[in-house]
């Protein structure tokens, strides 16, 4: 079964930010690592790198016209996503516990894969 993981940073320091920063510099190594060791995961497809956050646009349609804004969504924005083979949902759930985004003030949510048409 395929599980689709959204990265929320949330309050996660981003690099190059204040708060990243701020972190010692064996935090952002660890950070980095973990991310790394997350990626070789067997059953993982990482998504496409996504920009950040202030160079996305919103796109709506109100009363038949098209409304484009400035910035994401939600306000946390998605960090990042993945595809994951997995047997159950409990494996997604152990996968997503180690994405440092999750330990460091934002949030994965998964959903199952679903065919539609």
């Amino acid at each position: 079964m395929q599980f689709v993981l959204l990265i929320y940073q949330g309050t996660t320091p981003l690099p190059g930010s204040e708060r990243w920063n701020a972190l010692p510099a064996e935090e952002q190594k660890r950070i980095y690592a973990d991310y790394a060791e997350f990626n070789k995961t067997v059953g993982l497809t990482a998504g496409l790198p996504l920009g950040l956050p202030n160079a996305a646009r919103t796109v709506q349609v109100r009363d038949g016209k098209v409304d484009v804004k400035n910035g994401t969504y939600l306000s946390e924005g998605v960090g990042g996503y993945c595809v994951f083979e997995a047997e159950n949902m409990e494996a997604a759930f152990a996968l997503a516990a180690k994405i440092p985004a999750a330990r460091l003030g934002g949030a994965i949510e998964i959903r199952p894969a679903e065919k539609y048409w």
